[in-house]
């Protein structure tokens, strides 16, 4: 069977389609996920029986796929890549559906990193956990990291609305040991349920945010807003569909048994970080290969590495 979903998705897009050109309502939030098409599998709990069980792999080291490639090889497939076409997409062609090209990026884009983002609103009476993928790492000194969230100002989801109010939250990164747990938190619960008490994960407390931490998580960042940048549709002009959060890392939290005595590298064994992939498909990082950075003058020093020194030209 495919894990691709793509039979189901094909049927859900017309759904997609219409959810996607509607206005920003409330109501539209809870069935967003329904409607972009992301539980691709009508009877999932089948499909999941049919796979095979959870493997506890160890992290290691594995060599390149080409220990012995050189300057001016290109690819290390045989040029098997180059056989291919390509098709050319315009994420605005006329009919094609945003959800298209949400399902395209996600899938492209990948690995990506969960931010698991707790936030506290302002009163103190409500809290929020919630996982975006659409996080990164953008600058270390200051640490900042950026966080992409759907929908506008005027149709903000609990975790936006909560850092819009109080400015701060904690970015903790997704392991293996509570993956259902993290996924358990993108339930379209009303506002004010706590994601805690639904998950059974533990918060703990933090130096410079109300907010609190993930106690399962490995990583933890706290972090204060910068600033943020809304963004309009293209085919719905006036429709707002996303913001970025820009945060500033103010605190680092790492498992003690994950961290080196210089406490500047984070054990990928220890972290076992999950990743995103396109429609409902996760990751998981159990392997590594190292590549030093190469040094011009030592990689040129041969006749025919030299050869290969030419000035740009179009196109390259």
């Amino acid at each position: 069977m495919s894990n691709f979903g793509d039979k189901e998705q094909r049927e859900q897009d017309s759904t997609a389609r219409e959810h996607v050109n509607q206005p920003n309502a409330p109501e539209g939030r809870m069935d967003s996920n329904k409607a972009a098409g992301h539980n691709s599998h009508p009877d999932f709990e089948k499909v999941q029986s049919s796979r095979p069980d959870w493997r506890d792999l160890k992290w290691n080291f594995t060599k390149t796929v080409d220990p012995n490639w050189k300057l001016g090889q290109g690819g290390n497939d045989g040029g098997e890549s180059l056989k291919k076409e390509h098709v050319e997409i315009d994420p605005y062609q006329d009919g094609r559906p945003a959800t298209s090209n949400y399902k395209l990026l996600i899938s492209g884009i990948v690995p990506r990193p969960i931010g698991f983002v707790s936030t506290r609103s302002k009163d103190g009476n409500s809290t929020n956990l919630a996982p975006y993928s659409y996080t990164q790492v953008v600058n270390h000194d200051p640490p900042i990291l950026v966080v992409g969230c759907t929908g506008g100002f005027d149709n903000a989801k609990d975790s936006l609305r909560n850092l819009l109010e109080t400015g701060e939250c904690v970015i903790n990164i997704v392991s293996e040991h509570f993956i259902e747990a993290a996924n358990a938190t993108s339930i379209n619960a009303p506002y004010g349920v706590s994601e805690w008490a639904l998950t059974g994960l533990h918060p703990a407390p933090c130096k410079t945010v109300k907010a609190s931490r993930v106690k399962e998580a490995v990583f933890s960042v706290e972090g204060k807003l910068l600033d943020t940048k809304e963004f309009e549709s293209r085919a719905t002009p006036g429709k707002k569909t996303g913001v970025l959060a820009i945060i500033e890392g103010t605190r680092f939290w790492v498992r003690e048994d994950a961290i080196n005595e210089d406490r500047n590298l984070i054990d990928p064994a220890i972290l076992r970080p999950i990743s995103r992939l396109g429609g409902i498909t996760f990751g998981r990082t159990t392997e590594g290969m190292e590549l030093p950075r190469p040094q011009f003058d030592e990689q040129t020093k041969s006749e025919e590495a030299k050869r290969l020194i030419k000035p740009k030209t179009e196109g390259q």
